[in-house]
């Protein structure tokens, strides 16, 4: 008996019943059989060694496939996880799932791991490379898969298979001495894992619930080539180099203090920069239409109970008592807004209403999740809800992306990727308000011919939304603005407007950001500029260095002319040398450092130095003065 299957250009290739995915790569070649990870039938992903069925259409998977580095990182999660079972007996395997560049894998040890076990337990795995074992697909009955682990004395995989309906197939992978709990696929062997590293260690909740057992989290990567990891290692270390947490301490913009965990102190510089976002985007705000408004940081819990926060939301928010009345500090500015747009009466003519607000948010993170200025408890948003009729939806949408983009090019980031989430399984409203607000979101995005991808699920409890990503300098992805689409809160907090036949009409909510949390906005500003704003943006856009006690004058003249352009200056009158003033201005990232001697102080001129393109040349004081006025006023990058 034999089979037939099709390949990827439409060929068909005769194969004994029976045959697997090796077997059809090795007729096809050597060179093939030894590239081989996996295969494709069918567009489902599998092991090699899967028998193939007649009439299916099969792709040898290689490390050119796409997914092949995902099946790579999988398998060498199991391979750490092998390691560390050889190493460390006693240590209980957690899950070690494929994140985001790599992979990480949890252990329940006596003694967590450190640092100093890495290598130990790297070296391992590459022994077990060398080894060339073989790793296949074991498929047990649940009862018989809780006997296994059991008897391997692995409880944690005990609980994941005790929670699998009786009667289903639970799959797992041998590899060697060592069985895992798995779904697959992996690569045929482990000698095809030839590029990997451990990172980092980190502890970690069993099933991420404070209430369980603290975990011991090993991170690493893994790539096809050792070239492909070189260059990722590469990447990683310019990461460090600027991570927010590091130059916001250096450059003197921020710190942290144990008094208010995960709130930020923004230093006078830190403060500067804080405030020309808000202002820059301000402007914007007079320019798209909206109005700005302040309102009140804590608010009566029956409005946290009427907008569905206390309800969906309460675990993440603070509540506080007075005159035996429960408050709570806002976590988001909507419900506020729309006591606002209720307070007076609206007409279809009024209609965009559009509000914008910078109030400070407060919301509960664990402390497990906080991480710099990229998730915090304390924030500010650019946030603004937009009251419309639903013909309206599509025109607010298309203004907004055209706000969106005006600013993310402003900051130089490209690359950007759209998403549309849509209803999660703890929601808010009918299925049929959740389908017409996914249509409009959906067809808004196809009449403004931006591709987008779908994340099902992954929407807000009142409605569906729109991320945005952008990439920073290193090329990682950020989300930053959203468009969310509401009709429940409208409809919770009964607003209206006039429609033009005289009857009364439900306004449509957008709930939209651009930047986000400025916090966080400034976190990756830093990483994405390592610290080196654009001079609009720089904390000190000019620094004055006199070389000699008879250019201090001059130089105390020339930066009060400074100032009253509005220029953030620094005078370095300091009693060190002109390298030394340079140095310190470059370590501060200060775009222009105005060299000045005697002979500049005589003839009214400054030797212009910028700190990427270093000399610039002399200049008359008043003409450097008006260029960098002019580039500070267009914010060029």
């Amino acid at each position: 008996m034999s089979i037939e299957v099709r390949l990827p250009d439409d060929s068909l290739r005769q194969l004994d019943e029976g045959a697997t995915g090796a077997d059809l790569a090795g007729g096809i070649g050597a060179r093939l059989l030894d590239a081989a990870l996996a295969i494709r039938v069918d567009g489902k992903l599998l092991d090699l060694d899967t028998p193939l069925v007649h009439g299916s259409r099969v792709e040898i998977v290689t490390n050119r496939t796409p997914e092949s580095l995902e099946l790579v990182r999988h398998s060498t999660a199991h391979l750490l996880a092998h390691a560390v079972k050889r190493l460390f007996p006693d240590a209980r395997v957690g899950i070690g799932p494929v994140i985001e560049d790599g992979f990480f894998y949890d252990f329940w040890v006596e003694k967590p791991f450190t640092p100093e076990d890495l290598p130990r337990i790297e070296a391992e795995m590459r022994k077990i490379v060398a080894e060339g074992i073989e790793v296949r697909r074991e498929d047990l009955g649940r009862d018989a898969a809780v006997a296994r682990f059991t008897e391997q004395g692995e409880p944690l995989k005990v609980e994941i298979v005790s929670s699998i309906p009786q009667g289903d197939v639970v799959s797992g992978y041998r590899q060697g001495d060592f069985y895992d709990l798995c779904r697959g696929p992996h690569v045929p062997s482990t000698a095809k894992l030839k590029a990997f590293k451990l990172l980092s260690i980190a502890g970690a909740y069993w099933k991420g619930d404070e209430r369980n057992q603290m975990l011991s989290r090993i991170y690493g990567t893994a790539f096809h080539s050792p070239k492909e990891l070189d260059e990722h290692l590469k990447r990683l270390e310019e990461a460090k180099a600027r991570d927010h947490r590091k130059l916001g301490k250096e450059l003197g913009l921020y710190t942290f203090h144990p008094e208010a965990p995960a709130s930020p102190f923004f230093h006078p510089k830190g403060t500067a920069i804080y405030n020309e976002l808000v202002t820059y985007i301000r402007e914007l705000y007079f320019k798209y239409g909206y109005s700005e408004v302040i309102t009140p940081q804590i608010l009566d819990v029956a409005l946290w109970k009427t907008s569905g926060h206390y309800e969906n939301y309460a675990e993440n928010m603070y509540f506080t008592t007075a005159e035996e009345r429960e408050y709570a500090v806002k976590p988001m500015n909507c419900p506020g807004h729309c006591l606002m747009y209720a307070s007076h009466k609206h007409s279809y003519r009024d209609l965009p209403v559009r509000y914008a607000d910078f109030g400070r948010l407060h919301r509960f993170e664990r402390s497990g999740v906080t991480h710099g200025l990229t998730r915090v408890r304390t924030f500010c948003q650019d946030d603004a809800h937009i009251y419309c009729t639903p013909e309206q939806i599509k025109t607010e949408m298309a203004a907004f992306l055209a706000l969106l983009t005006e600013v993310y090019d402003t900051f130089g980031f490209e690359g950007m990727r759209v998403a549309l989430s849509t209803r999660p399984e703890k929601r808010l409203g009918s299925d049929e308000v959740w389908d017409a607000g996914e249509k409009a979101l959906a067809e808004a995005l196809d009449e403004a011919g931006m591709p987008y991808t779908l994340n099902p699920g992954e929407g807000a409890f009142y409605g569906p939304k729109i991320e945005f990503q952008i990439l920073d300098a290193l090329k990682r992805p950020w989300q930053l603005g959203t468009l969310q689409v509401d009709y429940m809160l409208p409809e919770r907090f009964e607003l209206t407007f006039t429609r033009p036949d005289g009857g009364e009409g439900q306004p449509i909510m957008l709930h939209r950001a651009i930047l986000g949390s400025l916090e966080r906005f400034m976190g990756i500003l830093v990483e994405h500029t390592a610290g080196a704003f654009p001079a609009w943006l720089a904390p000190v856009q000019v620094a004055f260095l006199p070389i000699t006690d008879r250019a201090h004058a001059f130089a105390t003249e020339a930066a009060a002319q400074a100032k009253a352009l509005n220029l953030r200056t620094d005078l370095d009158l300091r009693n060190e040398s002109l390298k030394a003033k340079i140095r310190d201005a470059q370590l501060a990232k200060v775009p222009y450092m105005l060299v000045i001697g005697d002979r500049e102080a005589e003839a009214g001129t400054v030797s212009v130095r910028h700190r990427h393109r270093g000399d610039l040349g002399v200049q008359p004081l008043a003409t450097f003065l008006q260029s960098l006025a002019t580039e500070i006023r267009d914010r060029q990058r």
